[in-house]
């Protein structure tokens, strides 16, 4: 049988792209995870990053529940073991981290969890390896550019990476990032962003969200 672990890692990667995002807002978290939904997007990381992230993200997994059993629900921005902790009480299917933290990675490898942390070295991706890391989310990518993938991966054969920040929805850009090396590509402001979450612009964020996922197979 293949583990859960296992399932999420390949749904990540054929579908090339982790959106993710956070609001304060519950009513505007759900209309984004279902306008994601709709457009095609089927892993999805909620992120960790203001007050209502916790009961957020219950309410998220609630929905995703009723309504799209298909979906694996993620969080991300979790960088201590008490975070870790809260989220797989509240359901979470997978963790993404924007750091190493060994004591994370043995509460997710103890229960079979597929955990993503952020590595911006390659002294942090050997310590990633070592606490067993299938896939790891190079961040801040704005500032490493796809050259330090293309610098990096023979070093790190087999290694699976995702850039997280400063990815575009635009061909050359993504091509690019492919060509790099990586295997699927982190989205968050430059999909959803502030305009759609503030003026609740769900129309455009599903277009958005069908052509990056189109523009991405093309990539790959």
């Amino acid at each position: 049988m293949i583990s859960n672990k296992h399932k999420i890692l390949d749904a990540i990667l054929e579908q090339g792209m982790l959106p993710l995002f956070y609001q304060d807002s519950e009513a505007g978290s759900v209309e984004i995870l279902r306008t994601l939904y709709k457009a095609g997007v089927r892993v999805f990381e909620y992120t960790n990053r203001g007050k209502s992230a916790l009961p957020n993200f219950k309410k998220l997994k609630e929905v995703r529940d009723a309504e799209m059993p298909d979906l694996y629900l993620g969080i991300g921005t979790i960088k201590t073991p008490a975070d870790a902790n809260a989220f797989i009480e509240a359901g979470t299917d997978f963790i993404v981290a924007p750091i190493v933290n060994p004591a994370v990675a043995e509460i997710t490898n103890k229960i079979g969890m597929l955990w993503i942390p952020g590595c911006m070295t390659p002294t942090e991706i050997s310590v990633a390896q070592e606490h067993k890391a299938m896939l790891i989310k190079i961040f801040p990518a704005n500032i490493l550019g796809p050259e330090f993938i293309s610098s990096i991966k023979d070093l790190f054969a087999g290694q699976l990476f995702m850039p997280t920040g400063g990815v575009e929805i635009n061909a050359d850009n993504l091509k690019t990032w492919f060509k790099s090396g990586v295997c699927a590509v982190g989205m968050g402001s430059k999909l959803i962003s502030k305009d759609v979450m503030s003026k609740g612009l769900y129309e455009e964020l599903f277009d958005n969200t069908k052509l990056a996922l189109d523009l991405i197979q093309q990539s790959k």
